[in-house]
């Protein structure tokens, strides 16, 4: 139930310069770094803002802010509108004004609401929820409308990462899965990566390198190389037998009994989308090309075409060696949070990892 501010002292270690206990347990942060702003949700709802000292050694109480009815998931600070924008295991989004502390809107979902990125030229929100859905509003002063909805995970929305310049949106998911959907540019294109073998529970685009930066709950860390042209996964093909031997699946019942054979379990080939049976696809193969950067079933003949060369990892991955709940990154000196459920904060050098130089935008530091 405390927020605390750590210091880096001469030795080099950090250590409290202060803490606040919480009336309840905290479950989101944000924190405006030009204006020392520090937005904290909790379980109870309420979202509490406080001021920073200019040493980093005092607290100052600012005002409670009645956001939400159950545990907060998410918040952003706005400091043009002067809003706080955030999500919440209520099922809606809600904005406050940071000015009055009055509400200014909400809107429902039929899920609770995991996550949350804001386009702050735009006013577009980003919300991801727990049926896997993603959905992008056009907050108004007091209304917001749909624009529309995303699906493609399989499991509950995590993380998402909005990035302004490129017009990208990157979801993590329960289902160890990544997708980038590209908002400004070919509609519907959809990018998926699979490199994870748990919930990606954080996610970080670095638009200067073309880099994305994932972290799961086993504690693997991603570096996406997004710089180069990837294909994107064909959509599943719906037969009714398989697309290769011609074999009937084992709810087509009326081939099964023309053909006097028992029907196959219907699995598909993750490079070309065809239905095929088992024996069509007895292999596996990675094609990091199209995000695949562990093995996958790949129907026979697509598994002949796969060169070695197409093998070749397009990700580096590494261990954080603790359950990573959550990530954040400094860009701009190539430094990266991480915290575990084993109540750890560790803190990153990741500049030989993502590259450190002025023509990256990295400062030496």
């Amino acid at each position: 139930r405390t927020i605390r501010v750590w210091l880096k002292r001469d030795s080099g270690q950090y250590w409290p310069s202060i803490y606040h206990t919480m009336s309840s347990p905290c479950s989101a942060m944000a924190y405006h770094h030009d204006s020392r702003r520090i937005f904290v949700g909790q379980d109870n709802g309420a979202i509490m803002e406080f001021h920073i000292s200019e040493d980093f050694n005092k607290m100052n109480f600012v005002k409670t802010y009645p956001a939400h009815q159950n545990r907060v998931s998410a918040i952003t600070f706005c400091l043009a509108s002067e809003w706080v924008i955030s999500t919440g295991h209520d099922k809606c989004i809600s904005w406050m004004c940071t000015r009055s502390g009055s509400m200014l809107g909400r809107h429902y979902f039929t899920s609770w609401a995991s996550c949350l990125q804001y386009d702050y030229e735009t006013r577009h929100a980003f919300v991801g929820d727990y049926s896997g859905q993603i959905t992008l509003l056009k907050l108004e002063q007091n209304t917001c409308s749909v624009i529309t909805t995303l699906k493609g995970h399989e499991g509950s929305i995590t993380s998402l990462w909005w990035d302004p310049v490129q017009r990208l949106l990157f979801s993590g998911a329960s289902d160890h899965s990544i997708i980038m959907w590209d908002i400004g540019g070919r509609k519907g294109r959809t990018l998926l990566l699979q490199g994870h073998h748990d919930k990606v529970q954080a996610i970080c685009y670095i638009q200067l390198t073309r880099q994305l930066v994932s972290c799961s709950a086993d504690g693997g860390i991603a570096v996406w190389n997004m710089d180069i042209s990837r294909e994107e996964a064909p959509q599943w093909l719906e037969s009714d037998s398989c697309q290769k031997c011609e074999q009937p699946f084992f709810w087509n019942i009326k081939q099964m009994w023309d053909t006097k054979t028992l029907g196959l379990r219907q699995h598909h080939c993750r490079k070309c989308g065809q239905a095929v049976c088992g024996k069509c696809s007895t292999k596996r193969s990675s094609y990091p090309i199209m995000g695949f950067e562990f093995q996958v079933r790949v129907c026979d003949s697509c598994f002949e075409s796969i060169k070695d060369e197409d093998r070749t990892s397009l990700a580096t991955f590494h261990e954080g060696k603790h359950n990573i709940s959550h990530m954040s990154m400094d860009i701009s000196r190539g430094l990266m949070v991480t915290c575990g459920s084993d109540r750890i904060v560790k803190i990153w050098d990741m500049t030989p990892v993502v590259g450190c130089s002025l023509a990256t935008g990295f400062s030496s530091r």
